[in-house]
């Protein structure tokens, strides 16, 4: 399992992920790179947030042996300035399986058309993707995915995605049964080029009913702001 932020270009144009735009000035070489990375992955599942649309084309054509599932969300990013470097500039949360898998619903948060959930079934596993705000509005969107995963009672779950925020606020917020994974010591930031951020690890892996038996954090070689995580997850009692 693994869980990558990929930067949708507008937000690093917008937002300031300068190291971005200067390693890779041409928008479709980056995706071309970004794809050419992830086509090497072995997990089975990934979760991708913040793939613009022609990410997804990029992905879905040369990866026809990997099932899709996404959502797109209402608010399409707009450039402060300049022109748009995307002919689809809309953004998705991707949830990327290697084998059968069934999709179980999406929805973005009331509280910011930019971000959200997207859940699959993979074997007996609930599997949610998610990318939280970066703000106080996390708050209700933890206690939607917590609320989510209640309504599975028998089944593991996981949660993976772009939380913003620190480990501990990630846990008081979903509450009792989930384990957030702990990475390494002297492991990587998983969030880079935010000097001033107050966290710098805040993508993170979650599981209720299921161990975590190992976790990385692997350098995306500035193809993006974020670092992958990656997970190995054991579903049998510990």
């Amino acid at each position: 399992m693994a869980t990558w932020n990929v930067l949708h270009r507008v937000h690093a144009e917008n937002w300031g992920a300068e190291a971005i735009p200067k390693c890779w000035p041409k928008e479709p070489e980056r995706i071309a790179a970004i794809t050419e990375w992830l086509a090497g992955r072995t997990e089975q599942v990934i979760a991708l947030q913040e793939v613009s649309g022609d990410q997804l084309a990029d992905l879905r054509r040369a990866l026809p042996g990997r099932t899709f599932h996404t959502l797109r969300y209402p608010r399409v990013p707009a450039p402060r300035q300049g022109s748009c470097p995307l002919s689809d500039p809309g953004e998705h949360l991707v949830l990327m399986v290697d084998g059968t898998s069934q999709f179980r619903g999406a929805e973005s948060f009331g509280n910011d058309p930019g971000k959200g959930v997207l859940a699959v079934q993979v074997a007996e596993t609930l599997v949610i993707a998610t990318h939280l705000s970066g703000d106080r509005r996390r708050v209700p969107q933890l206690a939607r995915l917590a609320e989510l995963a209640a309504a599975h009672p028998e089944r593991p779950v996981l949660l993976l995605g772009d939380f913003n925020t620190d480990r501990a606020t990630v846990a008081s917020g979903l509450g009792e049964g989930f384990t957030v994974a702990a990475l390494p010591p002297g492991s990587p930031p998983t969030r880079l080029h935010r000097p001033h951020a107050e966290t710098h690890t805040v993508d993170h892996v979650v599981v209720r009913d299921a161990t975590i038996v190992d976790t990385a954090v692997e350098s995306s070689d500035d193809l993006s702001d974020h670092n992958l995580v990656r997970a190995a997850i054991s579903f049998r009692p510990s």
